[in-house]
């Protein structure tokens, strides 16, 4: 399966959707999911020598805003979504 890149075009198509008051935020790993500020766009040549752009999070020691909301962990399938445990009928202070 050959694996495809997402473009500039397709991420103006996809963030076109969206609310353009909304803060752009970079969600990193999947196994431990943390969310980022982005704080810079940047267009140069990478190591193939193709020319790519880059999103970068800030330099800031409040750049990493905390975990990542787990809606967003679910909608990324990083994470199942996750039921609350079945409620069990409570005891009453009689013991039945």
């Amino acid at each position: 399966m050959a694996h495809t890149e997402l473009t500039v075009g397709d991420l103006i198509d996809l963030l076109s959707a969206c609310d353009r008051s909304a803060p752009v935020r970079q969600a990193m790993n999947p196994f431990f999911p943390m969310a980022h500020h982005l704080a810079q766009v940047v267009q140069c040549m990478d190591e193939t020598g193709q020319t790519a752009v880059y999103l970068a999070e800030g330099r800031d020691a409040d750049t990493q805003l905390g975990h990542l909301p787990p809606e967003a962990a679910v909608a990324l399938a990083w994470h199942s979504p996750v039921q609350p445990p079945p409620r069990r009928p409570r005891r009453t202070a009689g013991g039945a």
